[in-house]
């Protein structure tokens, strides 16, 4: 642009927002309508919403980090113990729950290894395969065969069977 340029071709913007001319003198019902809503359901709304905000600052509970006591295993209930049994069975099933996630995490290590490493994966993810082979037989031993309506009672028995086979290998194995 030239530096001697004609103001009245070329003006410049205006520095302020012109103010509108009110046509009447009546007042905006919008600007009313606005003002009761405000008053009437924003502002007792806000107020308690924010009132149960404070109330629960003071209290917060992180439901992801909650933590349960361990309960006796299903071993050391007394016969006729209703609540214990369903204790150690909640506890139980939390077990499997974590074991599950164990596998799964190690498995998704696993997963990452090979997808990472490509055709060296046999080399650079043996320690990876060796977790997870020693993690899957873990849960196998301990959860497998159970099916879907497993439960504390039958995992019990069935690692009292595992212990009596040992002992009878070990048995056979010393005669």
């Amino acid at each position: 642009m030239p530096e001697d340029a004609d103001r009245e071709v070329y003006k410049a913007p205006p520095r302020r927002t012109p103010v509108g001319e009110r046509a009447t003198s009546l007042p905006n019902p919008v600007d009313f309508f606005q003002a009761v809503f405000n008053n009437v359901v924003d502002r007792p709304v806000t107020f308690i919403r924010e009132w149960i905000e404070r109330q629960q600052s003071r209290n917060k509970f992180y439901y992801y980090h909650q933590k349960f006591r361990r309960v006796p295993d299903l071993s050391e209930c007394m016969e006729g113990d209703y609540l214990c049994f369903f204790e150690a069975e909640a506890q139980w099933r939390r077990d499997r729950m974590v074991d599950q996630e164990i596998v799964a995490i190690v498995r998704e290590r696993y997963a990452a290894c090979q997808h990472r490493e490509g055709p060296n994966q046999f080399q650079n993810c043996a320690k990876e395969m060796e977790q997870l082979v020693q993690v899957t037989k873990a849960y196998q031993d301990k959860y497998g065969d159970l099916g879907a309506h497993g439960n504390a009672r039958t995992c019990l028995m069935k690692q009292k069977h595992m212990m009596i086979e040992e002992r009878k290998a070990q048995e056979n194995a010393n005669h």
